[in-house]
């Protein structure tokens, strides 16, 4: 992978195909690595950039400075200055979906398109809020195993752990691999992220698609709809059997879809 220094973080990335470019954001407690079913489709026609967030798989946290959930968005606008980069599409799933509306927040005009998977743009409930901190807290203190080892089975389908062992291992392992600060570092600056839905939502004129796994417990297909209503040019395509992470266990699926909604960009204005 190569790396850029940005925002006194070091930010690894990798850039895979050749074509108009697309911004793919992981979600926790990943890394780019999550992606790579993906890119290995979308490089055919796209160049594809895959970032490990701050704090997450090679890159780092800033050894003093606090993180506020905006230095993520940040952090990825200034390494696509870095690749000489202007316009783009972006995707991101679960955390990293909400990180994508804060780079539209941020830079609107940068912006071709967006691709939101299994995230949702609302408020915490304080209830949600407070178990945001309090798994931080837990990760700090305990590490990333036990939490790993409990969290597969919200993460995708229950089923699919035993029926696709391929698939939760890999998720397994970029979990174990997260580095507990980092993880814990992101859960309390998302904790006190905006009110995309009221703040930005309403803004975004540009063409959308949103993806979501039938199953998924933690955003559920209620989270993409509102999604859907709240904005002005959106396609929604939910994905059966799936839970959290369809871009892994139907990546297939899910690939059809970002392709065709990319390919109906490009010959149209409109779906």
């Amino acid at each position: 992978m190569a790396s850029v220094k940005v925002n006194n973080v070091t930010i690894s990335y990798k850039v895979t195909g050749k074509g108009a470019p697309i911004l793919l954001v992981h979600g926790h407690p990943f890394d780019h690595t999550m992606w790579d079913p993906q890119t290995e489709a979308l490089s055919k026609l796209y160049r594809v950039i895959t970032p490990d967030i701050r704090g997450y798989g090679k890159s780092s946290l800033p050894k003093s400075a606090p993180t506020r959930f905006e230095d993520y968005a940040t952090d990825l606008l200034t390494l696509m200055d870095a690749l000489a980069i202007d316009s783009f599409h972006l995707a991101g799933l679960s955390q990293g979906g909400q990180i994508i509306m804060e780079i539209f927040r941020q830079a609107p005009s940068r912006i071709k398109s967006l691709i939101f998977a299994d995230t949702f743009a609302s408020l915490d409930t304080p209830e949600v809020k407070q178990g945001r901190y309090d798994t931080a807290d837990r990760l700090e203190k305990e590490g990333m195993d036990t939490y790993s080892d409990e969290v597969i089975y919200k993460m995708i389908k229950p089923e699919h752990v035993t029926s696709q062992p391929a698939v939760a291992a890999h998720i397994i392992k970029m979990m174990k691999a997260t580095s507990p600060k980092g993880a814990a570092t992101a859960l309390r600056a998302r904790a006190e992220r905006i009110d995309y839905l009221k703040d930005v939502l309403p803004t975004i004129n540009i063409p959308t698609l949103v993806i979501v796994g039938r199953q998924d417990e933690f955003t559920p297909v209620a989270k993409a709809e509102e999604l859907q209503q709240s904005l002005q040019n959106c396609k929604l395509v939910v994905i059966e059997d799936a839970g959290h992470m369809p871009n892994l266990e139907h990546p297939e699926e899910f690939n059809k879809a970002v392709l065709d909604f990319l390919d109906g960009i490009s010959n149209s204005n409109s779906f």
